[in-house]
């Protein structure tokens, strides 16, 4: 149960879904807190996807994005008590994940970042002329993307495909916010050259 005030300031006991608060994912970590196995789930369920390709760009094997799938939730499922939403729910299941892939990294020499960008989807008013423009343009992002540093890499992936911000990708990466900006600057510039020169 979650209190509501009254105008007069006494606390009265409201249930989460009166509040309109049971969708919300800092709630369902307080839940999860408190043993809800049904808010895990429904936790898992909303972020596995995002999660999921986030630590598959990271190692590049998917049996092994499984695995720190299943860990980073387990970490989620002991440790919901000590999230102080001090960012987003989503924010805090990326550097959970960030921490397990690299140090999976650390343990698997030859494993190297892999920034496959999703494929466009082609529109179905698109004539086969401008689905193979798209398709050769998005190879070309690909091809430019593998070509980035893995810190550039990193943080393109965070801005454009999971719509971070400056301050979150500042978490995530455990870095100060001037450094992702400095970061972004020249892996935008390093990735508009390598698209132009191929």
């Amino acid at each position: 149960m979650s209190i509501a005030f009254t105008r007069r300031g006494s606390a009265t006991a409201v249930p989460a879904y009166a509040a309109g608060e049971t969708s919300s994912d800092e709630m369902l970590i307080a839940r999860i807190a408190g043993g809800d196995r049904l808010a895990m789930q429904t936790l898992f369920a909303r972020h596995r996807t995002a999660v999921y390709r986030w630590l598959l760009r990271f190692v590049g094997n998917e049996a092994t994005a499984e695995d720190l799938l299943s860990d980073v939730f387990l970490d989620v499922w002991r440790q919901a008590d000590r999230f102080q939403a001090r960012s987003s729910v989503s924010t805090w299941l990326l550097a959970i994940a960030r921490f397990k892939a690299l140090s999976a990294r650390r343990t698997r020499k030859d494993a190297e970042l892999d920034e496959t960008v999703e494929a466009t989807v082609a529109d179905p008013a698109d004539n086969p002329e401008v689905v193979l423009e798209k398709k050769n343009r998005d190879a070309l992002v690909r091809k430019a993307l593998n070509n980035l540093t893995p810190e550039h890499k990193e943080i393109i992936d965070l801005v454009y495909y999971h719509e971070k911000s400056v301050d979150e990708c500042a978490q995530i990466l455990g870095v100060p916010s001037g450094t992702v900006k400095t970061r972004m600057f020249y892996a935008r510039k390093k990735l508009a050259e390598l698209v132009q020169a191929a």
